[in-house]
C-alpha cells in the first residue's frame, strides 16, 4: 500500500505573538499522514508550522537589507548587495529577487493538507483525558486558522504579482501546475470571501476561553481580529490605483467599511493605541498587563539561538547597530546597514506648528535642523551627537556621523546618509559581551491599530471626497482618524483648511512617518503608483565638523532607477517554464 508522506520540517526556532505570552509549540519531523493524525500534539504541530511562512522584514532576505532600503526611507550602507536589485536595473525574471512565489505556495500547500487530510478526526484514544474537550475545541479551530493563513498567503502573492493561480485542496497533484492565472480582482474577491467565511467561526480571543482554556499559553495564534485585519488591508490595496485603474470609488467605500468593522471589533474588545509609540517595539511589545495592546497580530522571532539556553535573537541589532560602536565590534562589524535617508528625516514635521520643514512659519532652523521636530523622529532615527547605547546602565558615547568621525565615512560600511536606525532595535543588547545581554525576543508587528486608523482615513477620504466629510455608515471622518495617530505622537491635528491635494500630500507624509521601517512604504508607493515621485531621488546628509566645533550640513542626491514595470514583480522564469510544460503558457507581467 502506498504511504502518504507529509513534508514537514523543524520549526522550533520561531514562534509568534500577539497581546499576551508566547504560544506553546513543539517540533515534528517528516512523517506520514497516519503518524501525524495519531495525537492532538502532532496535528497541532503540523498546523503551527504554517505560521513559519508569515512575513517579517528584519533583513533576513537580502543579507541584512530591509525593504525600506529599496525605498526612499533608507539607504543600504554596503554596495553590491541583493537589495540594490530593486533599483539598479538588474532585476529580471531570471533574477527575481524578493520573490515569495515558492514560499507562499508552500504555505498554501500546507494549509490545503490540513483542510483535506486532517478533518473529522475524533482522537478516540484520548476521550478519557481530562483535557479532551479543550483539545477538540482547539482542533476544530484548525480549519479556520488554515483558511485564514491561506488567504493571507494569497494576499502576499497578489500584491507582488497581480493575478495568480488559486489551488484548491481537492486538486490532484497533476492538476496543480495546470492552472491558469486568475485576475487580481478574482484573487482579492477570494480573499474577501475566505475572510467572511472564517471571521465568525475562528476563535475570537485566546485569553478569554473560559472552560476551553489549556494550561499552556496559546496567544499568538490568528483570531478573528487578525482575519478582519487581513480583509481590511486587502481591501485598501484592491481600491488603490495599481489594482483599480478605473478609479472605482465604491472599492474605497468597501475598504472603509471593512476597516470600520475591524476598528469597531477592536473597540468592543477594549483594544486601544499604545500609550507610547516606543512601546510598540519594546521587549514586551507582544503583551501588556490588561492584554489590550495595540498589536493585533505579531510574529515572534527567535532567529538563530544565541546559545542553547538562550533562544533569543539579535538579528536586527547585528545588522543595524551604529557602525563603529563598542557593542558591535568583532564579527558584528557589518552593523549600520539600513541607514535612514534624508527624505525620511525631512518627513518629520515641527512639533510646535505641525508644519513641514519647508512650509512658511514652520519654525525650522537649518543651522539647528533637528530641534523641535516630531517626537517620533528621536524614537526612529539616531543622529550625529546622539548617545549610544540607548539603554540605561551602559557606558555611553556620542555618535560621530560627521566626515572623519568614528561612526562615519570614509570608513567602509559607515552610514552614507548621516543617520542610523533606532526604531525596532533593543538598545541594551551587547553583541560582543559574554556576560551582558546578547539577545532578546523580538516581535515583528504584522497588524496594529495605528495602521488601520490611517487606512480608514485614506479610504474614507478617497470615497467621501473630503477629509472632514462623514456619512451614515462612515461616522468618523478622515481627519478624526489621522488625528488619533497625531495625538498619540504629541503632534497638532491636521488643519481643517487643507485642500484635498494638500491633505493627500500630508497624509502620505504622516503614513511614512508613523509606519517607518515596518514594511509598508515599499508597497504603499507601488499601490499608489507614485514611484516616479518618491523613489528616484534619494537624499543623504553629508556632515562636516568645523574647527570651532560647529557643523555644516550638505545635502547630496543619489539617483535610482525606476521603470513602471516594477510596480509588479516579474514571475520567475522557472515558474513560467514549469507551467508551460504542463500546458499553461502564461503571459508575463507587463514590461518583464
Amino acid at each position: 500500500m502506498k504511504t502518504n508522506k507529509l513534508v514537514y520540517g523543524l520549526f522550533g526556532l520561531m514562534a509568534l505573538a500577539s497581546c499576551s505570552d508566547k504560544m506553546d509549540y513543539s517540533e515534528t519531523v517528516v512523517k506520514d499522514k497516519d503518524y501525524v493524525i495519531q495525537t492532538f500534539e502532532k496535528v497541532g504541530g503540523f498546523m503551527t508550522d504554517i505560521y513559519n511562512y508569515a512575513d517579517y522584514d528584519y533583513g533576513q532576505n537580502f543579507g541584512g537589507g530591509m525593504l525600506a532600503s529599496a525605498t526612499d526611507e533608507s539607504v543600504y550602507s554596503v554596495s553590491g548587495t541583493s537589495i540594490e536589485t530593486f533599483y539598479n536595473g538588474s532585476w529580471s525574471p531570471s533574477n527575481a529577487q524578493g520573490s515569495l512565489w515558492n514560499k507562499m505556495y508552500k504555505g498554501i500547500k500546507t494549509c490545503n493538507v490540513v483542510l483535506k487530510d486532517f478533518q473529522d478526526l475524533k482522537f478516540e484514544d484520548f476521550e478519557l483525558n481530562a483535557d479532551y474537550q479543550q483539545q477538540m475545541f482547539r482542533y476544530e479551530n484548525y480549519k479556520w486558522e488554515a483558511r485564514f493563513w491561506r488567504a493571507y498567503f494569497y494576499f502576499n502573492l497578489v500584491r507582488q504579482y497581480g493575478g495568480v493561480p488559486i489551488i484548491a485542496p481537492e486538486m490532484a497533484a497533476a492538476d496543480v501546475n495546470n492552472q491558469p492565472r486568475k485576475s487580481s480582482d478574482e484573487v482579492f474577491q477570494y480573499i474577501f470571501d475566505e475572510c467572511d467565511a472564517v471571521k465568525d467561526s475562528i476563535i475570537k480571543d485566546y485569553s478569554d476561553l473560559g472552560s476551553m482554556a489549556l494550561s499552556t499559553a496559546e496567544d499568538g495564534r490568528a483570531n478573528n481580529l487578525t482575519v478582519l485585519a487581513l480583509k481590511a488591508r486587502a481591501a485598501l490595496y484592491w481600491a488603490s490605483p495599481l489594482f483599480n485603474p478605473s478609479g472605482d470609488k465604491e472599492r474605497y467605500h468597501k475598504a472603509a467599511l471593512y476597516t470600520k468593522e475591524l476598528l469597531d471589533a477592536c473597540q468592543a474588545r477594549g483594544m486601544k493605541l499604545a500609550a507610547k509609540y516606543a512601546d510598540l517595539w519594546s521587549t514586551n511589545n507582544y503583551k501588556d498587563a490588561d492584554k489590550k495592546c495595540e498589536i493585533i497580530f505579531g510574529r515572534r522571532i527567535y532567529g538563530t539561538k544565541i546559545s542553547s539556553t538562550d533562544p533569543s535573537d539579535n538579528m536586527v541589532e547585528s545588522y543595524n547597530y551604529p557602525f563603529g560602536i563598542d557593542m558591535a565590534k568583532a564579527s558584528y562589524s557589518a552593523s549600520g546597514r539600513n541607514c535612514p535617508s534624508q527624505n525620511l528625516v525631512d518627513a518629520y514635521e515641527m512639533k510646535a506648528t505641525g508644519k513641514g520643514i519647508n512650509e512658511a512659519g514652520s519654525g525650522y532652523d537649518e543651522q539647528n535642523p533637528y530641534a523641535g521636530r516630531d517626537p517620533r523622529f528621536e524614537l526612529t532615527i539616531a543622529k550625529n551627537g546622539d548617545l549610544w547605547p540607548t539603554a540605561a546602565n551602559y557606558k555611553k558615547a556620542k555618535l560621530q556621523t560627521y566626515y572623519g568621525g568614528v561612526n562615519a565615512e570614509p570608513l567602509v560600511g559607515a552610514t552614507p546618509t548621516g543617520y542610523y536606525l533606532k526604531k525596532l532595535l533593543h538598545g541594551d543588547i551587547d553583541l560582543t559581551s559574554k556576560t551582558k545581554k546578547q539577545g532578546d525576543y523580538h516581535t515583528w508587528v504584522t497588524y496594529r491599530l495605528g495602521e488601520f486608523y490611517l487606512n480608514y482615513a485614506e479610504a474614507a477620504f478617497k470615497y467621501l471626497g473630503s477629509a472632514t466629510a462623514t456619512s451614515a455608515d462612515l461616522p468618523m471622518s478622515a481627519d478624526e482618524a489621522v488625528d488619533k495617530i497625531r495625538q498619540r505622537a504629541g503632534m497638532p491635528d491636521f488643519p481643517t483648511s487643507l485642500s484635498n491635494e494638500e491633505w493627500w500630500s500630508k497624509y502620505q507624509n504622516e503614513r511614512m512617518v508613523e509606519l517607518a521601517f515596518e514594511g509598508h512604504r515599499f508597497w504603499d508607493v507601488r499601490r499608489w503608483k507614485e514611484a516616479d515621485k518618491f523613489f528616484k531621488n534619494i537624499q543623504e546628509m553629508k556632515i562636516t565638523k568645523n574647527d570651532d566645533g560647529s557643523f555644516t550640513y550638505t545635502r547630496e542626491t543619489v539617483q535610482r532607477q525606476w521603470d513602471d514595470k516594477m510596480y509588479l514583480f516579474p514571475i520567475p522564469n522557472d515558474v513560467m517554464l514549469k507551467h508551460e510544460k504542463y500546458g499553461q503558457k502564461w503571459e508575463q507581467n507587463p514590461g518583464w
